[in-house]
């Protein structure tokens, strides 16, 4: 080859290289800024980009101070899975044996007897459950202990435990999508809270580890507390069975004014339990985004409803008339088929 011819080569190659290169550092940088790279592009991720954006640049007449930017979401099936089973009910049922154990007359008193066939199988059981037999199991399976007892059963539980689905801890099957929400508004000078309808202390045990968010900043349903002194003299807190705080439904904005102090601008949840913190937050007249997950990707994660057609559910229940109010209002309903690329970290 001629110097010349060999030199053009070269260039040729290198230039080409050089192209390359920097198409690569531009999908990069591009992947870098991308602050929801789980979402596809859509109308439900352009609400929270540009919420964000509105709300954080000065000059902006939808900016809002840090101290007032306040978000909150609610746990099971925004957050995680909630099916088949809500995650503090699965634990609560798992530790009926032991109680049967300490105290054998239970093993044939409903409803802890029906939790037994549960627990050895038989799943059609699980709806011969009524509310008031659920809050009897939970009451004996979340009180009469010290706070700090119930920690420890909590947190050998959460880690021991197992999603019948996947196979994987309850702590690995969050949402994806909505954990990169969460570090977008921290990054942006949100504070973060869950509230929950789940036991506030069961929540409390592993938020900040799963989450991000500190017990601190976790709202639920609570009971009453004694504080009393052991025998060696040493104070604790003992857990009484007695209702503080039912965190669902008009118990939600409740529980946050109790514990925050401030309205939301940002609120996120997935069922009629969600309904009233949204409208809370909406009500306070500034800026505000409100946002609820449909259910609707039966092979990636579950499908129901019972809105827009989808199987009806006890286990949050998104009704056709929550769907209507949320279009009605203005609020966000996120599809799980349509806007996640992903669903979960493992995907």
């Amino acid at each position: 080859m001629k110097p010349v011819a060999l030199m053009v080569g070269v260039l040729s190659r290198t230039v080409a290289l050089s192209a390359l290169l920097a198409l690569g550092l531009t999908l990069h940088a591009q992947a870098q800024t991308d602050p929801l790279p789980s979402w596809n592009d859509g109308a439900a991720k352009q609400a929270i980009v540009n919420f964000v954006k509105d709300t954080t640049t000065q000059g902006s007449p939808k900016f809002v101070p840090p101290a007032e930017r306040i978000a909150t979401f609610d746990q099971d099936g925004t957050l995680w899975v909630e099916q088949p089973v809500y995650s503090f009910v699965m634990y609560a049922l798992e530790q009926v044996p032991a109680l049967v154990k300490a105290k054998p007359a239970l093993a044939k008193t409903a409803p802890f007897s029906t939790v037994l066939e549960i627990l050895k199988g038989d799943r059609a059981a699980l709806a011969k459950l009524t509310m008031p037999d659920l809050e009897k199991v939970l009451a004996a399976t979340y009180t009469n202990r010290s706070v700090d007892q119930f920690n420890a059963e909590v947190t050998k539980w959460i880690a021991e435990a197992k999603d019948p689905r996947w196979k994987k801890p309850y702590t690995e099957l969050t949402y994806l999508p909505m954990q990169e929400v969460l570090k977008y508004l921290r990054a942006n000078g949100f504070k973060t809270y869950i509230v929950t309808g789940g036991g506030q202390d069961f929540v409390r045990t592993y938020s900040e580890k799963v989450y991000g968010i500190p017990p601190e900043q976790v709202i639920g349903t609570a009971g009453v507390l004694k504080f009393s002194y052991a025998k060696d003299g040493k104070p604790y807190l003992f857990k009484e069975p007695k209702l503080l705080l039912n965190d669902n439904d008009a118990g939600k904005p409740e529980g946050i004014h109790l514990m925050i102090g401030r309205r939301p601008v940002m609120a996120a949840g997935n069922s009629t339990g969600d309904q009233q913190m949204l409208e809370y937050t909406k009500a306070g007249g500034g800026a505000s985004l409100s946002l609820l997950v449909l259910h609707d990707d039966a092979k990636r994660e579950y499908a129901y409803g019972p809105a827009r057609g989808l199987p009806a559910t006890k286990v949050g229940t998104f009704t056709q008339a929550l769907y209507d109010e949320a279009k009605k209002q203005g609020w966000t309903v996120i599809s799980m088929k349509d806007d996640w690329k992903k669903i979960f970290a493992f995907d």
